[in-house]
């Protein structure tokens, strides 16, 4: 049997070299690395923003946390504040926690609703310790891991940080321009990538990390693309940097304006900011005006001027070409969820790593796998803009007004009506995160589960006093999110600065 051990990666950026180094450093000698990109073409890179799920994949890596942190500059993250989406003057936080204490029948949405009939109107967001650390820039490593964070960080710093470990376990970089791919007369499948020096690469596996050209998946496989405009109709971002003028806080802002939203990421050394838009109802200097009038801080680079479209390859793997990161599709920046997918793609391939010939089984199951993903992210998504009072222009009322998918539909409705939410086949959006931004859009379900009923007032009084105190003690007794910072990673400009 001919054995399947020549993994090529085409591109670098984060998507490359995440694949880069989770396979050289997971399966070591059983395969050979080489991925080829070059310095003359940019990278989009302004993926600062991430989820939980990449603390465990940096475990997985064996990466010394602080250490990761001092190299990409980054900060602690507790979720996302949302300003003026609901109405244009509200906000609302969805964090990466658990809020209250769930029943096995019922989650704690129930309770707490029950309670404001009973007179209890604590608000929700004070049983929630992530949520209220964050508002109290606290943070802090918890015993049990009972803090559930993720990271702020430069992009092209983590690149260039897994670029060295992928190299130390056996990568070989290929510097040069793809100018042609090569094909197999019988087969179809990628045989060789041919660079402008002449060089050809030849693979059994090639991972298309090329952006949104797709060079392979799409420029010489054809794999088809599902375009989601219509439900997440944003289509431009202006990048910016500034200087920081301010302590870090360990959350991400997503500001809502006319026709989209804009950014703020605080990292160690400098402020992520930008602009997300439709452009069909604002053009780029209109764009370009809101996000300079917004911004704190000197600037320090040129606005980097962005383009895409929401939506998904129809094939992720194809023949031998699994696309990963921008080629297999995009969505917009909003949940953090580009850098996640990049992860779940590359960890969803080692487990499916053919030994010799690929298997069409493996590839229909990760096609499934990774589409599900995609269509969960989607309807998370599109949750944001279609759940709003906001009228006051075409773009929102276009956003309010518009048919969503049946699934979506579903779970709104299901909320409304019964305060449930359901998480299938490990969504990675758990039933809290439903429930936060469902409340914080404007949604309060109609009804409770009648489990609630079963405590007495001067019991479910005690449960929410007792839960609440609890969150309060501990964010008490935490340190400033950017002190703490400082001392755990701190480069000497920001323990200077703390």
């Amino acid at each position: 049997m001919k054995r399947l051990n020549r993994i090529v990666v085409a591109g670098g950026g984060t998507a490359g070299w995440m694949a880069a180094a989770a396979i050289a450093r997971t399966l070591g000698k059983a395969v050979s690395v080489s991925l080829v990109e070059s310095e003359a073409i940019g990278t989009v890179g302004v993926g600062e923003s991430t989820i939980p799920p990449l603390v465990a994949y940096n475990r997985l890596l064996g990466i010394n946390e602080a250490e990761f942190m001092r190299a990409t500059q980054a900060t602690f993250k507790l979720g996302i504040l949302f300003d003026g989406w609901r109405d244009g003057t509200d906000r609302y936080f969805h964090s990466f926690g658990l809020t209250g204490k769930d029943h096995w029948s019922a989650g704690f949405q129930h309770f707490w609703r029950y309670g404001l009939e009973r007179g209890f109107d604590r608000s929700y967001d004070d049983y929630c310790l992530e949520l209220v650390a964050a508002m109290s820039a606290k943070f802090a490593h918890l015993p049990d891991d009972r803090m559930n964070y993720a990271y702020q960080l430069d992009s092209g710093l983590y690149a260039k940080f897994l670029r060295a470990m992928a190299e130390k376990d056996g990568t070989r970089r290929v510097e040069g321009r793809i100018a042609r791919v090569e094909l197999d007369g019988e087969t179809g499948h990628i045989a060789a990538l041919h660079l402008d020096s002449g060089e050809a690469i030849e693979g059994d596996l090639f991972l298309d990390c090329t952006g949104f050209r797709a060079l392979l998946i799409e420029g010489a496989l054809h794999a088809g693309h599902d375009d989601w405009t219509h439900w997440l109709p944003c289509d431009a971002a202006i990048a910016i940097q500034t200087e920081s003028v301010a302590p870090p806080v360990p959350y991400t802002r997503a500001i809502a304006h006319e026709a989209g939203w804009q950014w703020r990421i605080p990292l160690q050394h400098r402020r992520g900011n930008g602009i997300v838009y439709c452009s069909r109802y604002m053009d780029k200097d209109a764009a370009l005006d809101r996000l300079l009038s917004t911004i704190e801080g000197k600037t320090l680079v040129e606005p980097n001027f962005l383009r895409f479209g929401a939506g998904a390859r129809r094939r992720q793997w194809h023949r031998n070409c699994i696309a990963v990161g921008l080629s297999g599709g995009f969505m917009e920046p909003l949940e953090s969820t580009s850098i996640h997918l990049i992860q779940r793609a590359v960890l969803r391939l080692i487990r499916m790593l053919p030994l010799g010939e690929i298997s069409e089984r493996d590839v229909a199951e990760f096609n499934d796998q990774q589409m599900a993903d995609m269509l969960q992210i989607r309807d998370f998504l599109v949750l944001h803009y279609k759940v709003t009072n906001r009228g006051d222009s075409p773009f929102w009322r276009y956003c309010r007004d518009m048919e969503v998918p049946d699934t979506l539909a579903q779970k709104i409705e299901l909320f409304r009506e019964t305060g449930r939410v359901f998480r299938r086949n490990e969504e990675l959006f758990a039933e809290n995160s439903w429930v936060q931004v469902m409340m914080g859009q404007g949604i309060t379900p109609a009804a409770w589960h009648p489990i609630a009923e079963k405590l007495p007032d001067e019991e479910l009084g005690r449960l929410f006093a007792g839960l609440a105190d609890q969150v309060s003690r501990t964010v008490a007794g935490l340190p400033e999110h950017a002190a703490y910072v400082a001392h755990y990673c701190g480069t000497p400009d920001s323990v200077k600065a703390a």
